[in-house]
This record gives C-alpha cells, structure tokens and sequence, in this order.
C-alpha cells in the first residue's frame, strides 16, 4: 500500500510504500493520532517517524505499478 502523509506548514508530502491492509495502516495512523508519533515501517525495512502535531493529512491507496521504459500513446 502506498501512503503519503501531508505536512503541515510545509508544502511537500512524504509517500512510501508499506506492507498491509489499508484498514490496518488507517487503524495505526488513527492510534498515533493520539500519540505524539506516527511510526511506520515500509517495504524495505526503514523506519519513518512522522511527529503527529505536524501531520496534515493521511492518504492510503494501492501502490501504483512502476513503470520502466517508454509506453505508446496508441
């Protein structure tokens, strides 16, 4: 699942790609919410840690395919 996280104040946005289901990513932003950190593990084992009071916002959706090469427009 790819998640990107909106900073507050900032205007860039942090994505990385992480192992679960999106109930269960959504379950542990909600709890941290309540926290002072969000912590996540992404899909190559690094660490991220995001302090909660400057999360903006949280998006969770299917991780886009990586594309390598050229694609046709036809």
């Amino acid at each position: 699942m790819d998640v990107t996280i909106g900073i507050a104040e900032n205007g860039r946005q942090l994505t990385l790609t992480v192992d679960g289901k999106p109930e269960a990513i959504a379950q542990q932003v909600s709890e941290a919410l309540g926290s002072t950190v969000l912590n996540l593990l992404d899909d190559k084992g690094r660490r991220v840690i995001v302090p909660t009071a400057k999360i903006a916002y949280v998006e969770i959706g299917p991780a886009d395919s990586r594309r390598v090469g050229f694609t046709s427009g036809s």
